[in-house]
């Protein structure tokens, strides 16, 4: 594991950028449908332990990624709370255009509309989703393909898309949303489960973080060593970092 491959050279800038990335995954833990920023080391790591071969030039990009793995879920039993299991996302209408989103926890604005915690409205097949007036939310059935019901009355059916091979080129633009950038489509998602009355929980996984942040910490120090004596060597940063 010594031998991961990553030179001397790697900037105090970007492993700040690392211990920030990782901070910011930790301070979110417990956020709704939160999705992980992937560091560095990590994905390194992970390939190394998978016999991977790793090439690295001197000066090391510490590059991130979203991490778009199914979280946990944790159940609720509010009727507007749910969660998704597959690829996919809810679609949030904004002013600037659409988001997406895997949060969830969901409300009833002052028109009925189905809307986030932001208060933009929740997209349906058919535009927005209203609750009638006369229909309380205990009697809000939803379906696990989105088909929303109550009793023999038909409200609506959440409009679900996904990003296939593109999901990873989403940007996060906080609370949990997400907006595609030029060019990037959104599809109907085909292989979504939604599942009413449960949350699905934020998928960082705290140990794996702290572990992390240690390796940071330690080529944090090790890099500070190099600089202040001047050397010059041909051992690696994570030699040093893992003692």
């Amino acid at each position: 594991m010594a031998d991961i491959g990553i030179q001397v050279g790697a900037s105090i800038d970007a492993l700040m950028h690392e211990f920030n990335i990782i901070t910011h995954n930790m301070a979110n833990i417990s956020t709704t449908g939160y999705k992980r920023t992937t560091n560095a080391f990590s994905r390194v790591l992970d390939a190394h332990t998978k016999g991977e071969e790793l090439d690295y030039n001197s000066e090391v990009e510490l590059d991130s990624a979203l991490d778009f793995s199914q979280g946990g879920t944790n159940v609720t039993g509010r009727p507007l709370d749910f969660a998704l299991y597959g690829k996919g996302f809810f679609v949030v209408e904004t002013l600037e255009g659409q988001l997406y989103t895997r949060n969830g926890s969901l409300h009833v604005n002052q028109n009925g509309q189905i809307v986030n915690t932001e208060g933009f409205t929740i997209a349906g097949q058919s535009g927005p989703i209203t609750i009638p007036a006369d229909v309380a939310l205990s009697q809000v059935n939803v379906s696990g393909d989105g088909n929303i019901s109550a009793g023999d009355i038909s409200i609506g059916k959440f409009k679900f898309v996904e990003f296939q091979d593109n999901e990873s080129q989403l940007l996060p633009v906080g609370l949990g949303n997400f907006t595609a950038p030029e060019g990037v489509i959104p599809m109907e998602a085909e292989n979504l489960i939604v599942r009413q009355g449960y949350q699905e929980s934020s998928n960082v996984k705290i140990v794996d973080e702290l572990v992390d942040m240690i390796m940071v910490q330690r080529l944090y120090e090790a890099n500070i060593k190099f600089i202040t004596a001047g050397a010059e060597t041909s051992s690696t940063l994570m030699d040093v970092a893992m003692g």
